[in-house]
């Protein structure tokens, strides 16, 4: 068996490599600023925002942040759309 290295399967590879190390670049800056953000006092109010459902039993507790994510996913599809119009595509 060959390594298609030279050929155009390779080079979809070397890009497949490269955005998997920016998406993870990306990622750790991301978390970097958030525990950052944590410990200045800023987003404490992320993950406790009305509508966000915590149950609680007596040995378990269930917790799902749906407005958390809902604005988070507004967030970043925003984020994306700007990043396509300036840059283009």
């Amino acid at each position: 068996m060959r390594c298609a290295s030279n050929g155009a399967a390779g080079e979809a590879m070397g890009g497949l490599g490269r955005l998997l190390i920016a998406a993870g670049l990306v990622l750790v800056l991301v978390g970097l600023m958030m525990l950052g953000a944590q410990r200045l006092g800023f987003l404490s109010w992320l993950g406790r925002l009305p509508g966000d459902i915590r149950l609680e039993g007596r040995n378990w507790s269930f917790y799902f942040p749906f407005t958390t994510s809902i604005l988070l996913s507004a967030l970043l599809t925003l984020l994306v759309a700007l990043a396509r119009l300036f840059w283009g595509r």
